[in-house]
Formats: C-alpha cells, sequence, structure tokens
C-alpha cells in the first residue's frame, strides 16, 4: 500500500521545487516590486543628476577649459565629451550601491526579512543573488536614462559612444557586489554610512580621473584612481567612445579588474549571506 504526502498549510501554497530552481528570481521580483513604490522618485532622479551635473560641470566649466586649452580640447575632444564616460560610470555606481547595500542591511537588521524568506526553501545564495538581480536592474535603467541625457546634450558625439553603456553597467555591479558582501558583514551600520560617503565614495569621485586625467594629479595620490572601479570603467569608456590612448595591456588590466571585483563580491556575498542565516 503506498503512503500519499499530504500537503498542508503554507505547503498547499508554496511549490518547494519552483523555489528551489528559481529563488533567486522570485527575490529579486521582491525586490523590483518594492523599488517600483518609489520609481518616480528614481526616475526623477536619474534624470535630474546628468542634467544638473552637465549644465553645471560639463557646459559651465567645460565651457571655460575649452576657451582656454583651445581646438586641442582635453585628452584631444571637447570637456563635455571627456567628463561624460566618467559621470556615466558614476551614475551605475551610486545606483547599484543604493540597491545593495541598503536593502541588505534591511533583510537582515532593520526589517530581518531575510530570516523570513530564509524559513522556506530559498537559500542564502538564492537570496544574496536575488538582491543584486535587483540591483542590476536598477544599474542597468539609471545608465540608460543618464545615457540618454548625455547623448541630448551632446555629449556623445561617436558613434561608438553606446559601448560606454555595458562598461558603466560592469564597473556598477562590480563595486554593488563588493559593498553587497561588505554590508551583509555589518553588525553596527551607525557609522559605516559616514565612512562610506566620506572615505570611500568622495575620495572615489574626485580622484578617478573624473574631471581630468589621473596622470595629472600628484602621484601620492593616483593609487586611489589605480584601486578604484570608477577610474578603470573610466578609462574604458573614454577608449570605447572616443579612442582615447590606451596601451593593449592596460585594456586588459581595466577589464580583469572590474571581472574580478565582480566575480569575487558575487562569491563572498553568498558565503557571507549563508553564514549569517544560519547564526
Amino acid at each position: 500500500m503506498s503512503m500519499t504526502t499530504i500537503r498542508q498549510g503554507s505547503a498547499q501554497l508554496v511549490n518547494s521545487e519552483k523555489v528551489r530552481l528559481r529563488g533567486a528570481l522570485y527575490v529579486a521580483e521582491a525586490r523590483i516590486r518594492s523599488m517600483m513604490k518609489w520609481i518616480w522618485l528614481i526616475i526623477g532622479i536619474a534624470i535630474a543628476n546628468p542634467v544638473l551635473y552637465l549644465i553645471s560641470v560639463g557646459i559651465g566649466l567645460g565651457g571655460l577649459i575649452d576657451e582656454s586649452v583651445g581646438v586641442a580640447g582635453v585628452d584631444g575632444v571637447k570637456y563635455l565629451t571627456f567628463l561624460a564616460p566618467a559621470l556615466l560610470a558614476q551614475a551605475a555606481i551610486q545606483g547599484a550601491l543604493e540597491e545593495t547595500v541598503y536593502p541588505t542591511i534591511e533583510g537582515f537588521k532593520w526589517n530581518r526579512t531575510f530570516f523570513s524568506m530564509n524559513s522556506t526553501p530559498l537559500s542564502g545564495v538564492q537570496i544574496s543573488i536575488g538582491v543584486f538581480l535587483a540591483a542590476f536592474f536598477r544599474t542597468v535603467y539609471t545608465v540608460l536614462f543618464y545615457f540618454g541625457v548625455m547623448w541630448a546634450f551632446g555629449a556623445l558625439d561617436s558613434p561608438a559612444a553606446w559601448l560606454a553603456i555595458p562598461t558603466a553597467i560592469l564597473a556598477g555591479t562590480a563595486f554593488g557586489a563588493l559593498m553587497q558582501a561588505l554590508a551583509a558583514r555589518l553588525e553596527n551600520e551607525n557609522i559605516f554610512f559616514v565612512v562610506l560617503g566620506r572615505f570611500i565614495m568622495m575620495p572615489l569621485f574626485l580622484f578617478s580621473g573624473t574631471f581630468f586625467p589621473l596622470t595629472s594629479m600628484p602621484f601620492f595620490l593616483q593609487w586611489i584612481g589605480w584601486i578604484s572601479p570608477l577610474w578603470h570603467a573610466t578609462e574604458l569608456g573614454r577608449y570605447l567612445t572616443y579612442g582615447h590612448a590606451i596601451s593593449p595591456l592596460m585594456l586588459w588590466v581595466h577589464f580583469l579588474l572590474l571581472v574580478s571585483m565582480l566575480v569575487v563580491g558575487l562569491y563572498l556575498s553568498a558565503r557571507l549571506f549563508t553564514k549569517r542565516l544560519a547564526k
């Protein structure tokens, strides 16, 4: 006589096999649905930021720089064209940062939703990947909005300018993956946001060759750019958009470093999520 397993309670509503197979997608869907509550605010920021930067820095300051340096421009192009790939990569990094750090701290500490998720067939690995996928979604549309605004301002006059899009997305997701892993370790976030804003994001933005070539900085400050995903993405973006001079070796260094950051960040996130949820 065969025994039939009777599914009771939540097991009648939840298909455990689907959760095991598609769990990360379900987590990403939940995060994206939550994101949609603020979609107009997010879109407004994604449009307002490039408009303000391009008007104030790209056109205002850039006009003065172009007049002072003459036809040679900065790196052989007008300042707005020089600036655009850096701003695009910075937008990607900021979007990925917000969508990995805050949801991770919320899930582990503020609302502890990750522990509820983990009480289902969802694993720590699936939860970490789901949060990352939602951050990837936000990074993509942030970069697309930013790119559209820069194109409207005439900052992207090269036929190959669209190649800055995947470069910026790679930079954003690489940095976001590492910050997600870091956020998964946080027990006390009070001082973390001060350190993040003042000693990580601000130096990366100012000392990564964003507004001027990195080589024009004092040598003792150039190391900040060397370890910055923003500088590596900016160099790739400038090479792809207007032909910024880079050796083949440095092209591989820039690309492999960003990919390595992404892989290491995802690996550490998966391990740390699993370890913390097991406590």
